[in-house]
């Protein structure tokens, strides 16, 4: 096994202690947050101590090279309050504040992006994770852009995950999905740890629309702006 298969594999068994404890998270914190705090400490000997390769980093505009085009005013009046500060700036919800984090894959359709519409996820993918946001074990390739980053800072803080026609921040990919026995996540190894409010779910029977913005019943939404995303 070579130095960064090791590293890695260190990491993963750090970060599974991690998730297992994330279902207490402080309102406080953000989950990208959180597992910095928990795992930096533990790792730092490990890193220092491995050669690692230069890996760009995504300093992407969240509008440049876009297809879909707005200016800062039209998506505050096209997106919702929750919406707006999910999407455009990286904002992060509390745990369990979105209906869609009650569905499951027996809710039957496809999840688009609330800002563009773009298909993003479909339902087979979704798994109940216990993290209190909606995961789903893949994502549509063409409908959504992952991070670029090295393997040591996508194996510990996870890759930012957006909508790949409008730039629109949707969530983060975490290596932790082996974590999940008898799901999905476990044969991919991946959990899109996804934002509801960023969503809306369209049922394959041609019903309404849901809306992730919107909170489970008798739970009021509270957001917080992310540390990590602009």
């Amino acid at each position: 096994m070579n130095s960064m298969n090791s590293l890695l594999l260190v990491a993963g068994l750090l970060l599974s202690h991690v998730v297992k404890s994330s279902s207490g998270l402080s309102n406080n914190l953000n989950r990208r947050q959180y597992l910095r705090w928990q795992t930096r400490g533990c790792i730092t000997a490990v890193v220092a101590t491995t050669p690692l390769k230069s890996w760009a980093v995504n300093l992407k505009s969240r509008t440049e090279g876009y297809t879909v085009q707005h200016s800062e005013r039209e998506w505050a009046y096209i997106l919702s309050g929750a919406q707006y500060n999910i999407l455009r700036r990286g904002g992060t919800e509390r745990q369990k504040s979105s209906i869609l984090n009650t569905y499951t894959s027996d809710n039957v359709g496809t999840y688009i992006c609330a800002g563009c519409n773009t298909p993003l996820f479909n339902s087979s993918d979704k798994f109940s994770s216990g993290t209190g946001w909606p995961s789903f074990s893949s994502a549509l390739q063409e409908g959504v852009e992952e991070e670029e980053l090295d393997p040591i800072r996508a194996t510990l803080d996870g890759r930012e995950v957006r909508c790949a026609s409008c730039g629109g921040h949707l969530g983060d990919l975490f290596y932790d999905g082996w974590l999940y026995r008898g799901s999905s996540a476990a044969k991919t190894g991946k959990r899109y740890c996804i934002d509801g409010a960023a969503l809306i779910f369209k049922p394959e029977d041609g019903s309404e629309d849901v809306f992730g913005d919107v909170p489970p019943p008798n739970r009021v939404i509270r957001y917080e702006q992310s540390v990590y995303r602009s």
